[in-house]
Formats: structure tokens, C-alpha cells, sequence
């Protein structure tokens, strides 16, 4: 499915700057800067396309102190736009970082360079849930870099009916009207409203998806927003009471305010890993294994999932982590509701220009 996450759900460290996260925004190939050449023939330098603020500050410094190598990092906000960015040729990328159901597409589309594992001795540390995943078996093509569960942020002294462990009080319920917040992705609205009636978020019925749609056109006058993924940031200022938003997200504002938290709802849910990748034409490919191979290292790794409070699929990394991640129930559900969950998984143009098509049928009603 064409997701198209925005960048906010990974906005930790939004406000600290470029210089403070150890981050260089030169152009992509052919800028007045020049690098020296490694031992690996290839120059001192990596074009990594990422997400907005989803990387600790001392992570791409680390890597240089390591490698040498210095580390340029552009900034997408959707994976449509880094498709987009991708189609007409890599123009200098050397790691991508695509959610699961767009290494699918970028596969099938002949876009990625197949990975190299003897490069990347580190990926013996994963979890065995993610050495092996249905979307990229044997790992030929990706590397995880986190995983993520989409459920209920909420203010808990405004929840007057406990809390609130069904997706019926965002879509199907009038008791937060005025307060409510929901995505305004056509895939996580269709995929959670499926949930929600009892089905997979998978092979969504014609009929199933007209009951959605009029579901959510019935709740529109409840809720307040349908934000582009800035739940988190809503929930925190107040603005509203009860959100549909990543767990790593609202994990994050918890830390700021005792009285937020999170729950997956008992109908189960939609769960999505983002990964990293080798782009097809990446100029660099031996520092691009360096690079993965570095951020799946134990102690890289838990320094990155310390600082951005999603759940890490790295079995070495999650040893070293303390308690208070570990048996953070915002970061890792419990186990009964999880077993609710579903992957997304790409199901073609065709279903996502469907699920648009319904989405506009939502708004415009």
C-alpha cells in the first residue's frame, strides 16, 4: 500500500538543528567539497535519505569517528515522495530508509541493489521475528531499523469512561466530541476502521470498505482533526484529548507529561518497519553496508532507540536497554493485544488509488 507517513512521528529531536544532530545538508553529488579515498576505493562519504529528526544527534558523528566516513543526510516526509525521488534514477543516495511495504515496491520496481550479507556481519542481532520477514525473506533486500504500532494516545484526567481500549471512541462514539484526532492517511484510516468491524486489514472488500467509509462519515462532526501525523504534539498542547498516533510517538510526550499515555485497542491493530536499504545506482555501496552495519551494531543501536523511544527489532541492542524501555507498555505492548496486529503489505496502485478515492468520498461529505 502507497503509505505516506509524515515526518512528525519522528520529530524528537525537532528544534535542535543541523549542526547539533551532527547533521550536514551539502548537495547530493557534485559539490565543491571533496573526500578523501578510503581503502575501499569508494570516497569518504555517504548520501543517506531519511526521515525528518529520526536519527540521535551523536549517531552520523559516531559513524565518522568510526569510518571516517562523513555522512550527508536529505530529508523526505513521505515514502510516496521518496519514491518519487527515486523513479527517474538515483540521483546520489547511498541508504534509503522506506517503510516495509515500499522495500516491496522499490523491489519490484527494480529500485533497490540486493544487500550484501557478508558486509554486514551485524545482522546476526535481530530479533528471529525480523531475520526472515514475509516482505523481504532472507533479508536480500533491507535491514530493519525500528518497528511501530499504530494505536490510542490519550489524556488520561479526560477520560471519563477509563480507558479507552477500543477503536470505537476515535471512529464509532460522540463521548470526546470536539477533542478527537485521527490520521488523514487513507490506509491507516481504512486499515483501522477494518479492525475496528471485525476484519483484516488485508484485501479490503468493496462492501467492507463502503461500511468504513460511512462510519467515518457519521463520526466527522465528533472529531476535531485529521492531522497529518502530529497527534502527539496535539495531545501534548491540549488541543485535543484522544488521538490516533505510533506508539514511539506518544512514548516520546509521556516523558513530558504524566498524564498522557497509550494503549492498542483490544480489536488489534496495524503494525509497519521501517527499513534500511541500498538504493539501485547508489554510488557508494561498500559505505553504505559500512553504514547499516554500524546503526545494527548493539551499543549504536540501543543508543538510538534510547533517545527515540521506538521499539527495536535488534535482540543485542535490546539487552543493553534499561527497564524503563523495556517494560514501557507504550513502546511494547502487551502480548494478547499484539497478537491482534497486522503488518501492512503492498497490495498494489490499483488498492491504494481505491483507498484515496474513499478517503476523498470521507472529506467531502
Amino acid at each position: 500500500m502507497a503509505r505516506r507517513f509524515s515526518s512528525t512521528r519522528r520529530s524528537l529531536l525537532a528544534g535542535l538543528g543541523a549542526a547539533a544532530a551532527g547533521i550536514s545538508f551539502g548537495a547530493m553529488e557534485g559539490c565543491a567539497d571533496t573526500y578523501p579515498i578510503g581503502k575501499n576505493g569508494e570516497e569518504q562519504r555517504l548520501n543517506l535519505y531519511n526521515w525528518d529528526t529520526y536519527t540521535p544527534k551523536t549517531t552520523l558523528s559516531d559513524f565518522k569517528r568510526a569510518t571516517g566516513i562523513d555522512v550527508h543526510m536529505s530529508l523526505f516526509a513521505t515514502n510516496d515522495e521518496l519514491f518519487s525521488k527515486l523513479r527517474a534514477g538515483n540521483p546520489g543516495f547511498d541508504v534509503i530508509v522506506p517503510s516495509d511495504q515500499f522495500v516491496t515496491r522499490l523491489k519490484i520496481s527494480d529500485m533497490l541493489m540486493p544487500l550484501d550479507l557478508d558486509k554486514i556481519p551485524n545482522h546476526k542481532n535481530l530479533l528471529p521475528q525480523f531475520q526472515n520477514p514475509a516482505f523481504d525473506p532472507g533479508r536480500r533486500w533491507s535491514m530493519p531499523y525500528t518497528w511501530l504500532v499504530l494505536g490510542v494516545g490519550y489524556r488520561k484526567s479526560k477520560m471519563t469512561g477509563g480507558v479507552p481500549d477500543s477503536w470505537k471512541w476515535l471512529m464509532d462514539s460522540d463521548q470526546y466530541k470536539g477533542r478527537i484526532g485521527l490520521f488523514s492517511e487513507a490506509d491507516d484510516l481504512m486499515g483501522l476502521g477494518a479492525k475496528y468491524l471485525g476484519h483484516s486489514i488485508h484485501n479490503i472488500s468493496p462492501e467492507v470498505l463502503d461500511q468504513i467509509a460511512r462510519m467515518y462519515i457519521k463520526q466527522k462532526p465528533n472529531i476535531k482533526i485529521f492531522h497529518n501525523d502530529e497527534g502527539q504534539d496535539l495531545l501534548l498542547s491540549g488541543e485535543i484529548d484522544i488521538v490516533m498516533e505510533y506508539n514511539g510517538d506518544i512514548a516520546q510526550v509521556m516523558q513530558e507529561d504524566p498524564d498522557l499515555d497509550f494503549v492498542v485497542p483490544k480489536e488489534g491493530s496495524i503494525l509497519n518497519s521501517d527499513c534500511l536499504c541500498i538504493p539501485k545506482g547508489a554510488p557508494r555501496p561498500d559505505n553504505a553496508h559500512q553504514f547499516i552495519n554500524f546503526i545494527l551494531d548493539a551499543k549504536n543501536g540501543a543508543a538510538i532507540y534510547n533517545t527515540i523511544k521506538y521499539p527495536t527489532p535488534n535482540a543485542a541492542a535490546l539487552a543493553l536497554m534499561p527497564a524503563s524501555y523495556r517494560e514501557n507498555k507504550a513502546i511494547y505492548p502487551p502480548p494478547e493485544v499484539m497478537a491482534h496486529c497486522e503488518y501492512t503489505e503492498f497490495e498494489g496502485l490499483q488498492r491504494s488509488r481505491l483507498f484515496d478515492e474513499t478517503l476523498t468520498r470521507i472529506f467531502a461529505a
